[in-house]
């Protein structure tokens, strides 16, 4: 008792003696918790420092064990490795990469749900009658032993055989045909199509699955040799065009190693077969083997047919690549799920809410999970709606939540929202350079009064919330507090074209595309602004802090409020706090009674605005 006591907000203050000079003392805390909870949903924060020049590694261990159905666990600021998910037990670590991450570990989970459950996070925005939400649905893991009905899936693996498939490459494939065929149920429906500059389909139909069609398939994949051209758009069309089982849910494993060579070549044009030539609704899965390759329209394929792109680089394995892929999309659980919100009387009221993402959502899979970001408008309580099919009749799961329950707390939110808004429009700027083949070309996008708009809000947005890709990290160098918003966006604009645009295949595109992808579909954090460069080594950017629900910009005079930033004239404080004086403290408190403390926590020399005054906390003594 005596030695152990809490000093102020959130510190804890002990004695421990003796240590010798140069010594080492091992303390050890334990202590009990009452954790919050919200409808089903329980919540854990455990405190950490969000300066980014904390960099003490924490070594995190999960252990839950819950009397009731413990259903779906997330973390929205730290990737967890699942060691252990069960109806009563989960067991995590959280990940390697990520044991010095600044800022609070944060965790929560559902109990009492047996099949999908969801829940709302709502973080309210100053000055609006609305604010951010983060919508979390998720589904129970399925084991060996459950005898609930799953929807049969029927997949056509596309194999790419041309020249450039010869060696290893051709032989890994191989062997990932056979781990997804045995990963297949019986029952379950398969085919295969190999391509060069021709296409081979092994049957006109899909063929179900039992141990005589799976010795035919492989016999007769293993009779592909690698040469010819790269005909995608050709196998495109044979997989789109096979009918599916009905009830199934019809997935597409399209593998290639190349740009388009033979038949129809324009970016554009294949891209578009997804959504004009696609009846069944095929899920396509892409996989880029190599660096060889169009990446936006691998991505591009992929992300709109409910499926996502693999980037498998030259020293990877494909079948690994391939065969990890495939062992997440087992036991669907929903397919073709749409989210929709009613009021209390059960009618329909979208316009309560706004710029929601992503815009289609992915089928969710056995212990699976769905992050639907976007703004709300009014703190009415509403029903959030999950729509789809278990492949034989419609699913409809409600959740309802009060707006009114927003809590500052949940500042990551917002951030969450941002990340993914940015690389929504980072999207829709590469995909502007499809079929690019002139300079002329390239000029007509730079002056398109729509790049520049997409640009513009790229930039705002990266000011406002902290969140840098590998075209606006330099707003983070020194000096951009003082350079003209003109130039800002100017030099935005060229690193776009000269990189989003007109960089289409090889390790430059590989290393946007997944950027793009880790962003498009990000549920955590990322408060290093963590991203791979065009040599896929990963890079991190120290200038801006992300505080609270703010972001600071390390400029020659000191970290300045990126919305301060973001405002097209200079502005000046019009009030000098002193740090550590009377006035700096009350204005701590007042900021800490909203969870905003972090703010002060930079130090001296920091311009921020608080109530729409523009403040500097300066040094003791500091005259300037």
């Amino acid at each position: 008792p005596a030695l152990l006591e809490f000093a102020g907000l959130n510190l804890i203050r002990t004695s421990v003696f003796p240590v010798p000079a140069r010594g080492t003392q091992r303390v050890e805390l334990r202590y009990d918790l009452v954790l919050s909870t919200t409808g089903d949903r329980v919540d854990y924060v455990l405190p950490r420092s969000e300066s980014l020049d904390y960099n003490v590694p924490w070594d995190i261990t999960v252990d839950i064990q819950t009397k009731r159905r413990l259903g779906t666990v997330y973390s929205p600021t730290h990737e967890l490795d699942v060691k252990t998910h069960e109806t009563n037990r989960f067991k995590a670590d959280v990940t390697r990469k990520q044991l010095d991450q600044p800022g609070p570990f944060r965790l929560s989970w559902m109990v009492g749900t047996s099949g999908v459950s969801g829940t709302l996070f709502a973080y309210p925005e100053s000055g609006t009658n609305g604010g951010y939400f983060l919508f979390l649905a998720g589904t129970p893991r399925r084991g060996p032993e459950d005898k609930s009905k799953r929807i049969s899936r029927d997949v056509v693996l596309v194999l790419d055989r041309s020249g450039s498939m010869s060696g290893d490459k051709i032989v890994q494939v191989k062997r990932a045909v056979e781990q997804v065929l045995a990963g297949l149920r019986p029952g379950e429906t398969f085919n295969i199509i190999t391509y060069n500059q021709w296409v081979d389909v092994f049957s006109e139909k899909p063929v179900e699955k039992n141990d005589k069609t799976v010795a035919q398939a492989l016999a007769w994949v293993d009779e592909a040799r690698p040469l010819g051209g790269t005909n995608i758009h050709g196998a495109l069309t044979s997989a789109l065009a096979m009918e599916s089982p009905k009830g199934s849910l019809p997935l597409v494993l399209f593998l290639t190693d190349g740009l388009p060579t033979v038949g129809i070549t324009a970016e554009s044009k294949i891209r578009e077969l997804g959504v004009t030539s696609n009846p069944s609704h095929k899920r396509i899965f892409t996989f880029g083997v190599g660096v060889d390759v169009n990446t936006p329209l691998l991505e591009a394929l992929a992300r709109e047919s409910r499926a996502r792109p693999t980037f498998v680089l030259p020293q990877e394995d494909v079948e690994l690549a391939v065969a990890r892929v495939f062992a997440g999309l087992d036991g669907p659980v929903l397919a073709s799920p749409v989210v929709s919100v009613e009021d209390a009387s059960g009618h329909p009221v979208p316009h309560r809410l706004r710029e929601v993402l992503p815009r289609e959502l992915p089928d969710l899979f056995s212990d699976d999970q769905v992050v639907v970001l976007g703004r709300y408008v009014g703190d009415a309580p509403v029903t959030f709606v999950l729509n789809g099919t278990d492949g034989e009749e419609n699913r409809r799961f409600k959740f309802s939540f009060d707006f009114s329950t927003a809590s500052l707390g949940n500042t990551f939110v917002p951030r969450l929202w941002a990340i993914r808004q940015i690389a929504h429009l980072i999207d829709a700027i590469r995909r502007s350079g499809a079929d690019v083949r002139y300079s002329a070309d390239l000029e007509k996008i730079r002056n398109d009064p729509r790049f520049k708009e997409l640009v513009e809000e790229v930039v705002r947005l990266s000011q406002e919330f902290g969140v840098l890709t590998e075209y606006t990290a330099f707003l983070a160098t020194d000096g951009t507090v003082d350079t003209p918003p003109r130039e800002v966006q100017r030099q935005t604009r060229k690193n776009f074209v000269n990189r989003a645009v007109s960089v289409r295949s090889g390790m430059g595109s590989v290393n946007q595309s997944v950027n793009l992808q880790k962003d498009a579909t990000r549920k955590t954090l990322n408060p290093r602004n963590a991203h791979y460069d065009s040599n896929m080594e990963s890079v991190s950017v120290a200038n801006v802090q992300q505080v609270a629900n703010r972001a600071f910009y390390r400029t020659q005079k000191g970290w300045v409020d990126g919305r301060i930033l973001a405002r097209e004239q200079s502005v000046q404080p019009v009030r000098k706090v002193v740090y550590g004086s009377a006035e700096f403290l009350k204005l701590l408190w007042t900021l800490a009674s909203r969870g905003q403390a972090g703010w002060l926590s930079l130090g001296a020399d920091t311009i921020l605005e608080i109530g729409g005054e523009v403040i500097q906390v300066t040094a003791p003594n500091n005259n300037r």
